[in-house]
């Protein structure tokens, strides 16, 4: 049914016709079972290219499709004819395609929503807000990914190739200090804000730096850099950020060089999980780098390495650790003696620490006996 129009406030079902006749063309006329015999495929292949973009499942005989999911799964069906799209990749595909949208459709509807209650306009009003609206955010985004497909192919083509396609690449995770302890306290408001705060400025220092954030995850980021220095740059800036602005949280960053295989955005591979397992064992404000970027940055003027104590994470039982620093950090001008008495002094106390849990836990065992 049309959606109402006239001088009368619309209701919420009356909204969301709307937006269907605006955003995809018209009311639905068909069919699962009618779109897969018009394109030529099973049943079962179109129900799984439509879920795997992350839509509920319908019944088969449910009138909820329109023309343009029919030019959709027909451009799909073309990209797998050509061979853009392959059986392997096209679950995956879909996925990310679906996933990505899905976020990006309800952040953006948020940020109108702080601004337009579509309840309080009448059908013509909000017809003309989305028709103003719909367009400018196409082309924003139709710019944005051609962008994106350009800086993509400038690394994939450009950048040193290593084993089976994977590319020698920086990897980081930054991750936020005390996260869960933090939010208990906070409200949604303060909660809200913490995360746009910390998502905005970690984004501007990482592509300040040429870098790029792959994915964040929960209290962290992902990101990764082509170069060693740049990655160097980043997590150092984001360590000290916090000391520039008091409500951006405080950070431990790891760093990890090496082969990376990037598929669908994401990345994989030894050198991803050494950079997280460091970051699990880095201290509050500190950065610490693998062994491989540590030996990239060596001679570099702008930083100080030094090499920590080896450690036992998951995965890597003698895993090495080097503290990157700044040049000019006073820290790392300790001299070798008092360097070595630092570091053993750090092991010393957590051999006391343990020595005192293990006599607390022998204690608490005699007083149960």
């Amino acid at each position: 049914m049309p959606a109402a129009r006239g001088d009368s406030p619309l209701d919420p079902q009356q909204v969301v016709d709307l937006l269907e006749e605006h955003l995809l063309g018209s009311h639905p006329t068909l069919t699962g079972p009618q779109i897969a015999e018009e394109i030529g495929i099973s049943m079962d292949l179109a129900r799984q290219r439509w879920r795997s973009l992350g839509f509920t499942a319908v019944d088969d005989d449910a009138v909820v499709f329109t023309e343009a999911d029919l030019e959709a799964m027909r451009l799909t069906q073309r990209l797998r004819e050509i061979g853009m799209i392959t059986d392997d990749d096209e679950a995956a595909l879909i996925r990310t395609l679906g996933r990505s949208f899905a976020r990006l459709a309800e952040w953006q509807l948020a940020l109108l929503g702080r601004e337009i209650d579509p309840t309080t306009l009448t059908g013509d009003e909000l017809d003309a807000v989305i028709g103003e609206v719909t367009p400018l955010i196409e082309q924003v985004q139709n710019y944005v990914w051609r962008r994106h497909v350009l800086n993509a192919a400038s690394r994939l083509l450009l950048a040193p190739q290593g084993d089976e396609g994977a590319v020698s690449t920086a990897i980081g995770f930054a991750d936020i200090v005390d996260y869960t302890r933090q939010t208990r306290a906070l409200t949604q408001e303060e909660l809200g804000r913490l995360v746009d705060v910390f998502e905005a400025r970690a984004l501007a220092i990482v592509t300040g730096h040429e870098g790029r954030i792959i994915k964040t995850i929960g209290d962290e980021i992902l990101f990764a850099a082509d170069r060693p220095e740049d990655a160097a740059r980043i997590a150092l800036d984001l360590v000290e950020e916090q000391d520039r602005d008091p409500d951006f949280p405080r950070l431990r960053v790891g760093l990890a060089w090496g082969p990376v295989l990037h598929r669908l955005g994401d990345v994989f591979g030894p050198t991803v999980n050494i950079a997280a397992r460091l970051t699990s064992v880095a201290r509050p404000g500190r950065v610490l780098t693998d062994k491989e970027l540590a030996e990239a940055l060596r001679d570099h003027p702008d930083f100080r390495l030094r090499r920590m104590r080896r450690t036992s994470v998951k995965g890597y039982r003698r895993l090495e650790p080097w503290k990157l620093g700044r040049a000019a950090d006073d820290d790392d001008e300790l001299p070798p003696a008092a360097a070595y008495l630092q570091e053993k002094g750090e092991d010393l106390r957590r051999v006391v620490d343990e020595m005192q849990a293990r006599a607390q836990r022998a204690a608490a065992a005699e007083d149960l006996e």
